[in-house]
């Protein structure tokens, strides 16, 4: 038996996120998650503080040899990042 108002369950819980204003911290949790699998153990170790805020991805390193190998490979992350996550989550990083 169907009922018309019935839907998928990830499209009401994707749409009580959006309404409490949610969806994005949901979506740098799972950001955060994922960072070692992304970059690797070693990049993951040297991170010292990570968190994304309107789409900037902020990363603090401790070592500038990383920092800068990083720097250079900015756009190939972003893309590395969202293709990983299935959306795009990260437009731009902050390196300190």
């Amino acid at each position: 038996m169907s009922h018309k108002n019935e839907a998928p369950l990830k499209e009401l819980i994707d749409k009580m996120l959006r309404a409490y204003g949610l969806s994005n911290k949901l979506d740098e949790v799972e950001l955060i998650q994922s960072w070692e699998k992304i970059v690797g153990k070693m990049i993951a170790k040297h991170t010292k503080e990570i968190y994304l805020k309107n789409k900037v991805l902020h990363l603090e390193l401790d070592s500038s040899a990383l920092k800068h190998e990083l720097n250079l490979a900015k756009s190939k992350l972003i893309e590395k990042l969202n293709g990983d996550l299935g959306k795009p989550i990260v437009a731009d990083i902050v390196i300190k």
